[in-house]
């Protein structure tokens, strides 16, 4: 069993930076590749950023390519999302992800609770 808790979100004007962080536990975590997706009202769940815990490849969103850095903390099991020059439409829940297999191509096989960011203009 896989454990993600996410922390970090919360309210940040435009051009901010605001860093996500994501627990995760379990006795084969390792062997996950871990990433982040977000939700906004209204719209549909979409990927943002994926990474492997050795850190060796990386995946982004076309729209937060250049402001927005995967990172992982493999001494504490914590993935990190670095968020810089935040805009509004950044406005979303932003969910942990954890896939045996790929997370931008799915399954998914553990998501988190989520985390609330908010940009304001």
């Amino acid at each position: 069993q896989v454990q993600l808790v996410e922390s970090g979100g919360g309210l940040v004007q435009a051009g901010e930076s605001l860093r996500l962080s994501c627990a995760a536990s379990g006795r084969t975590i390792s062997s996950y590749f871990m990433g982040w997706f977000r939700q906004a009202p209204g719209k549909e769940r979409e990927f943002v950023a994926a990474i492997s815990w050795r850190g060796g490849s990386t995946s982004y969103a076309y729209s937060v390519k250049g402001r927005f850095t995967i990172s992982p903390d493999n001494a504490k099991n914590t993935v990190y999302l670095q968020m810089n020059s935040l805009k509004p439409e950044d406005t979303a829940v932003y969910y942990c992800a954890a896939s045996r297999r790929s997370v931008v191509l799915g399954p998914i096989d553990y998501w988190g609770q989520g985390t609330q960011v908010t940009v304001s203009s």
